[in-house]
């Protein structure tokens, strides 16, 4: 799965327990949609060629044509790059210890937040609308003490559950972290 050796930090006895990405279906319609205005110009261009082919045999047009084209093309081509690199590079790892946040920006930032699980507060699954709900995929927002606010798991696959592991990750490590032969104090009137 991951080798942990390569996570910042890490502690003996740490152990990966969750390696999450966005679901698959979020980065195909999105692909999906740039190839279909990939598609969109060579329809363009075929009602040009039916009703005004003089436009594309023009000394000046022509030219323009190509490089708008092109430009266009190139767009395209970097959206979908940017989809499957941001795609690929957001990654949401939980072990017996923390949560680790890393989340990509465009080609050129990127950003990681960690909280100990400790300082969670409180988990929660979101799930919005119908293909969310078909494919089982949706948020989850683990809100944590101190300086780190939330962490935002985006569009991850089985949110319920990985809501529940995260929970239960958390009461296990109050568990192994609570004083030994020490009962919690009782407030006195």
């Amino acid at each position: 799965m991951i080798d942990l050796n390569q996570l910042p930090n890490h502690k003996p006895g740490e152990k990966v327990e969750l390696f999450l990405r966005r679901h698959w279906l979020v980065p195909t319609r999105v692909v999906l949609a740039l190839i279909a205005g990939a598609v969109l110009p060579f329809i363009v261009f075929f009602i040009l060629q039916e009703t005004a082919p003089t436009l594309l045999h023009h000394p000046v047009l022509t030219p323009l044509l190509a490089l708008f084209a092109s430009f266009y093309f190139l767009a395209i081509w970097m959206l979908v790059i940017q989809e499957i690199v941001d795609f690929y590079l957001d990654t949401w790892i939980v072990t017996n210890e923390r949560v680790i946040d890393v989340e990509q920006f465009g080609l050129f930032r990127r950003e990681a937040k960690e909280c100990h699980l400790e300082n969670v507060v409180d988990v929660t699954s979101e799930i919005h609308g119908m293909l969310q709900m078909i494919f089982k995929y949706g948020n989850v927002i683990a809100q944590t003490a101190g300086t780190t606010g939330q962490l935002n798991f985006k569009e991850v696959p089985q949110p319920d559950e990985v809501r529940q592991t995260i929970l239960k990750l958390v009461d296990e490590d109050r568990e192994r972290h609570k004083p030994e032969g020490k009962t919690p104090a009782v407030a006195s009137k």
